[in-house]
């Protein structure tokens, strides 16, 4: 389900559905997660078994902007979700977390089994209440839910806001970047055939009850009840200002640089600690910058002609 919301181009999101409608085995419904009726009449006319939800309202920068539509799409659309699965029997819900919920975390790589309790953003507020809520209804109702943290995710098709699409599109143009915290950000790129891949293993891998989780010293990402959370990161942080080379040396230009302070709500470093994707679901992201960026431009060029 998505409802083609106008955040970006709308003609980019139907290209990709115009792609997934060639398969007899997809279905497209266009309706909005906070609208309770429609959600719940999907639910008891899909008879799912599993939820893979990916639908939110993405964007640090934009939920200053804008708080409201986070609450509503990320809150009471995920409530809507939440609902959905307790009433028609779904056997595992899995959903996109956020990177974003480490906050002013520093201790580096960022591990899923310590606290995410001081966010930088309403966007990574709303996300780890989505984790709370989830393990409030993995609580209540037995449903298995597992959160899924991606980090800074990248490749074709991807959206027109993010860094890469910018870049490219700005460099191709020869037209300055805006490189913020004067190039000092330090990013765990991860490739977005990478993290469909983690997402189905996981949604494979059903959450279970943690035998030695103790009240006495939680562990934030299991417990004992079936909640699950881990980190999808490619575990190799890249300094932005090397991300930028990679992108210039498949373009074949360089880029014209515009150096600007830290934006609020954003956060210097991310870097994952994937331990516990590796020894669950036997899969660790390694896809390089140098051939995820090439992909992307090869996309790119080929989507807008150039």
């Amino acid at each position: 389900m998505d409802n083609l919301n106008d955040y970006y181009d709308v003609n980019l999101k139907k290209a990709r559905l115009a792609i997934l409608k060639e398969s007899d085995l997809f279905k497209h419904v266009n309706i909005s997660l906070q609208d309770d009726q429609p959600m719940s009449e999907l639910f008891a006319q899909g008879k799912f078994t599993h939820v893979i939800n990916l639908a939110a309202q993405a964007g640090v920068r934009y939920s200053i902007e804008n708080p409201r539509s986070y609450i509503d799409s990320n809150i009471v659309g995920f409530l809507n979700i939440l609902e959905g699965c307790r009433h028609n029997k779904v056997e595992h819900l899995v959903y996109a977390s956020s990177s974003s919920v480490y906050g002013k975390n520093t201790k580096m790589p960022l591990n899923p089994h310590e606290g995410v309790d001081h966010p930088m953003s309403l966007y990574a507020a709303t996300k780890k209440s989505n984790e709370m809520m989830a393990h409030s209804y993995s609580s209540l109702y037995d449903l298995p839910t597992t959160g899924l943290r991606f980090f800074t995710v990248y490749g074709p098709w991807g959206r027109p806001d993010m860094a890469l699409f910018l870049f490219t599109k700005n460099i191709l143009a020869e037209k300055p970047i805006n490189v913020f915290n004067y190039g000092k950000m330090m990013r765990d790129f991860t490739y977005i055939d990478d993290i469909v891949e983690g997402v189905v293993r996981v949604t494979k891998n059903t959450a279970a009850p943690n035998p030695d989780w103790d009240g006495d010293n939680p562990d934030p990402c299991t417990s004992s009840v079936p909640y699950r959370v881990y980190n999808i990161g490619n575990n190799n942080v890249v300094e932005l200002s090397r991300y930028i080379e990679v992108i210039e040396e498949v373009v074949g230009k360089k880029a014209i640089y515009n150096y600007m302070p830290m934006q609020p709500g954003d956060v210097p470093a991310t870097f994952a600690n994937v331990d516990d994707l590796v020894s669950d679901v036997g899969f660790k992201p390694d896809t390089t910058i140098d051939a995820g960026i090439k992909n992307f431009i090869d996309w790119y060029r080929d989507y807008y002609n150039i």
